[in-house]
């Protein structure tokens, strides 16, 4: 990645010198198709960018961005300039430039196999080519030279060419003109990341949005949905246009600002990095969003949350865009809130709350006790660090704190301070003080305070109860004691809560502003001694939740009891967060889930009890308690499996459990009997994708071989069932086979990124750690090496999914202080990277240290 970076003093500058007027993009994809030229290099594609700007300071240096392979022509003003003499590989250097400029670069740029830039795709079922492309946060330079920063906006015209029978979209509205090429509508001004091009045979669906405006006037908004023709018998396109709708009534009705990029199109696309990226009017999603089995309700709550997410970022990160990215949470914190807040008032998912106090903040408690650690408002130095924050703390964390900042200056001040800041920055650039000010006006709060308290400083408070009773049992007084680096003020609510007949209920409860060491609760004196406190019931503010010992021993007794879900969901991340810092052995958090899982109503939180059970298991648990708490997890889940309503969701979820635990003689023989039909459990349907699911612990364990999985590929060759075969090949338990796997991934670039991913998912396996403890060593010479040959998203997959974890815990520990030792001089975020893989696995030895001592 040499001269791909660029840093935020590089595009200060430039933006001081430089204002955009337009952009004029034409590319060329037909080469997309067909054979290409072999030894030729990469597969090329044309690539001819007009670019018409201004220059406050005529006669200085300027410089574009581009990263292709070859330059076949640039003119700058009429005078054509010499690409071997000004194009290095990933910029383009004017020497000056006039006060008014048209610029004219005519490239040959590379199509990608990774995910970044313009992604090429051959479906393996029926050899179709598809294209989509994308660029957060600087790969538009892989396909059009521009000024690759968020601050220098401009309108933009796509025109492209494409193969006979393709259709193409874009960002505005689009149409084949008779001379065979599409051509769009221009845009609105908008940032080189969030620019879009989807080309293909997709199969494609439309539907229309109207609403009538305070006006009265009636916006109509064209919907369209599309995926490869292979899941087109998937598709629930109906059900993606009612979120859609919902969504943009909820926004019309609370942003009052109409949506303002003309038609809507969502692309659901192979081989996608990330969960959807928000390019206006061309939002692109991973494909895995359209379900090919049967999916628990959970599954659907998720894409309606990334639907609402991406949707709210229209206003929130396009309409109004962040200056740098430093101020990145201006735009995913606020869609990632944004996306909850929407989903529970707008459609059916009306407890996503719970979810996202269960499985969404417990990203950010990660993320927020890592080494590389920052506030919401983080210093970003250059793209590379750019790429890295797209983390648990500007999406989760930064979400919490919003939703912490609902409680603390209202709701109607809230919404009113967003309406503002659209109508007032619209189509332009902001940072953090942007939005305070707006926010100071609507609620008349000081939120310079606010700010450096909660976007300004890093690290999770620990919020922990203090009760004292008298005689008669009535408390006499409840306190709430705060731990961490910065004391942070807190609106929260504290929960009382008793038990009564088979329940665990709340009886009373009192609204508080936590601030400093020791806040004393007002308004419980004389209630009833309480069983279990629960600081932050209602989930108003971002903190771990701590128990005093008597609440400690009744949720042990009583976990299951708690009649509210949310205040159930919020032990259960308590709980985890103290097995996570040691202050719990894992092996009890084990017995709660085996005792109480199978009482849980949200699928979604048993899913993620699911999760850390198994993470509680491998990584936190004494090693020589893990094979009895295998058998325990492995016992458990089946007898759930066999106890829960046929055909119900919670059935299918604790099957997909009892095949990630599974790991006994007897439990396979279970797999592959329902694998071959000599086995069943009533009432469920053992589909295509459960089908792999069952399919790798076999592999896995030796249990199924190579033509097992070569006949599974037969009964699913298609792309979903490719990514499937080449884990299940990598999981086998063969030392040629891990040696095969490694090469493919670490010395080797020919793998797409969805197959990187699935070989580095199918290596890495619990079950082998001896087997793989030969590649400790080769992965620290790897590295550096990686990071330099390879792209960023490739070698973020090699660093952190590839780090020794499993292997002898305090020799690793060793070997990552003596790498960080050698290699200083090392990319930030490569450092950080590893960094952080050493942080999870020191984390890991202290609770293994405190499950050994019971």
């Amino acid at each position: 990645m040499p001269g791909e970076n660029l840093s935020r003093d590089e595009a200060r500058t430039r933006a001081e010198l430089l204002s955009v007027e337009a952009y004029h993009v034409a590319l060329d994809v037909r080469s997309a198709v067909g054979d290409a030229e072999e030894g030729a290099g990469p597969r090329t594609f044309r690539s001819v960018t007009t670019i018409r700007f201004r220059a406050a300071e005529p006669g200085a240096p300027a410089f574009v961005d581009l990263v292709a392979p070859a330059v076949t022509g640039i003119t700058l003003n009429g005078r054509e300039l010499d690409p071997a003499a000004v194009f290095d590989g990933a910029r383009i250097a004017l020497d000056a430039v006039d006060a008014e400029n048209v610029l004219v670069v005519d490239a040959q740029c590379a199509y990608s196999r990774t995910g970044e830039g313009l992604h090429r795709f051959v479906d393996p079922e029926d050899g179709e080519v598809y294209l989509y492309t994308q660029y957060e946060p600087a790969d538009a330079r892989r396909v059009f030279a521009n000024f690759e920063q968020p601050d220098l906006k401009a309108p933009f015209r796509f025109e492209v060419t494409a193969p006979e029978g393709w259709t193409v979209w874009s960002n505005g509205e689009g149409a084949r003109d008779a001379d065979g090429v599409w051509r769009f509508a221009e845009t609105r001004p908008i940032s080189t990341y969030i620019t879009a091009v989807v080309a293909g045979p997709y199969h494609y669906e439309t539907d229309v949005y109207e609403r009538t405006l305070p006006d009265g006037t009636t916006l109509r908004i064209p919907l369209g949905a599309m995926c490869r023709k292979g899941l087109a018998r998937h598709f629930d396109a109906d059900d993606i246009f009612l979120v859609t709708k919902q969504g943009l009534d909820f926004f019309h009705e609370h942003f009052d600002y109409p949506y303002p990029f003309g038609k809507y199109d969502q692309a659901f696309v192979p081989e996608y990095n990330i969960g959807a990226m928000e390019n206006p009017g061309c939002v692109t999603f991973r494909e895995e969003f359209v379900f090919r089995g049967k999916v628990t309700q959970a599954s659907y709550e998720r894409r309606a949350n990334v639907i609402l997410h991406e949707m709210a970022h229209m206003w929130f990160g396009d309409l109004v865009t962040m200056q740098w990215w430093d101020d990145l949470w201006l735009k995913e914190s606020f869609a990632d809130f944004m996306g909850s807040f929407s989903m529970v008032e707008a459609t059916r998912f009306t407890n996503g709350w719970v979810t996202f106090a269960n499985n969404r903040k417990a990203w950010a408690y990660r993320a927020d006790q890592l080494p590389s650690t920052h506030p919401v408002t983080a210093d970003i130095q250059d793209l590379e660090a750019a790429k890295l924050n797209f983390d648990g703390i500007t999406y989760a964390k930064g979400a919490s704190v919003l939703k912490q900042l609902v409680a603390y200056v209202g709701r109607d001040a809230f919404l009113e301070g967003a309406r503002r800041y659209f109508k007032r920055h619209a189509y332009g650039n902001t940072r953090l003080g942007d939005l305070l000010s707006v926010l100071e006006e609507t609620s008349g709060r000081d939120m310079k305070e606010w700010s450096r308290a909660w976007l300004e400083t890093s690290g999770v408070n620990s919020l922990t109860p203090e009760l004292s009773c008298d005689a008669q049992g009535r408390v006499t007084e409840l306190a709430v004691t705060q731990d961490g680096a910065t004391l942070r003020p807190h609106r929260v609510v504290v929960g009382l809560y008793r038990v009564e007949g088979a329940k665990l209920v709340r009886y009373a409860s009192a609204g508080a502003d936590v601030t400093g060491a020791r806040t004393e609760v007002p308004g419980l004196a004389g209630a009833e001694r309480p069983d279990l406190v629960l600081v932050n019931d209602e989930d108003l503010t971002y903190c771990k939740i701590r128990f005093d010992e008597g609440s400690l021993a009744t949720l042990r007794a009583h976990l299951g009891d708690i009649d509210d879900p949310l205040a159930r969901a919020l032990c259960w991340s308590a709980l985890w967060n103290l097995t996570r810092d040691a202050l719990m052995p894992a092996r009890d958090f084990v017995d709660l889930v085996l005792r109480f899982a199978g009482r849980e109503t949200d699928i979604g939180v048993l899913q993620m009890l699911h999760a850390w059970a198994r993470g509680a298991l491998v990584h936190y648990a004494a090693p020589d308690w893990r094979e009895e708490g295998g058998r325990l997890l492995a016992a458990g889940a089946l007898s759930e499996l066999r106890g829960a309503e046929p055909g119900s969701q919670h059935q299918l979820t604790w099957a997909r459990f009892f095949a990630s635990v599974a790991g006994g003689p007897e439990d396979f023989q279970l797999l592959s009997g329902l694998l071959d039909g000599t086995a069943r459990v009533d009432g469920l349907d053992v589909d295509q994708e459960l089908r792999w699911a069952f399919l790798a612990p076999l592999a896995a364990h030796g249990a199924a071989d190579e033509a097992a999985i070569a006949a599974e590929l037969a009964r699913d060759d298609t792309a979903s069932g490719k990514r499937h075969e080449v884990r299940c090949l990598a999981s086998r338990p063969s030392a040629a086979v891990k040696d095969q796997a490694w090469a493919a991934v670490v010395e080797s670039d020919a793998l797409s990124n969805a197959l990187v991913e699935a070989t580095i998912a199918g290596f890495a396996q619990p079950s082998q750690r001896e087997l793989i403890a030969p590649y400790a060593p080769k992965y620290f010479e790897a590295i550096a090496r990686v990071w330099e040959e390879r792209s960023i998203q490739i070698g973020m997959d090699v660093v952190r999914d590839l780090y020794p974890s499993l292997q002898e815990p305090e020799a690793t520990l060793a070997a990552t202080d003596a790498w960080l030792a050698e290699h200083e001089s090392a990319a930030p975020a490569l450092r950080r990277l590893v960094l952080e893989s050493r942080d999870d696995l020191a984390r890991a030895v202290r609770a293994q240290a405190r499950d050994a001592r019971g």
